[in-house]
């Protein structure tokens, strides 16, 4: 019975053979660590913009602890969130006032999205005093959205 390719003398040709397919061997970021989502199969980022934007503020008045948002907060922006929190939580203890709530309202929230996955959201917030604006990041990560930067002015 003949081998592969030349059939004249039974030999096995190099020429005729396959090469075995070769798998690229995984790396273990790739297989467990975060997986970047499609925005299709992400909820909508409008209203997870203004929830998000409005525990923060809670969190960084000492009204929630910024833990109960590490789910959706990068580690870099959940530092910040928590730096704030603590040094109002301090600032208050000095001059020894309660916690209450602060007085505010969310404006429109304005998502544009730069690519598939990543949204960048402005958001008004009406306070007593002041108005200030807020932005935020947000990229599908694991099939949540995720703050990846946020910034207060």
């Amino acid at each position: 019975m003949p081998l592969h390719g030349n059939t004249e003398n039974n030999e096995w040709d190099p020429e005729d053979h396959e090469e075995p397919q070769r798998y690229r061997q995984m790396e273990n970021y790739e297989a467990f660590g975060p997986q970047p989502t499609s925005s299709s199969e992400l909820p909508d980022p409008h209203g997870v913009a203004l929830r998000l934007v409005n525990g923060i503020i809670e969190c960084v008045h000492g009204l929630r602890d910024p833990l109960q948002f590490s789910r959706w907060l990068s580690e870099d922006v959940y530092r910040v969130v928590l730096a704030r929190s603590r040094r109002h939580s301090a600032a208050g203890t000095l001059k020894g006032r309660k916690k209450t709530r602060p007085e505010y309202s969310l404006g429109n929230a304005i998502v544009t999205s730069p690519r598939d996955g990543v949204v960048e959201a402005s958001v008004v917030v009406h306070g007593r005093a002041r108005v200030r604006a807020v932005a935020v990041r947000l990229e599908g990560m694991d099939r949540r959205w995720k703050a990846t930067s946020f910034s207060m002015l």
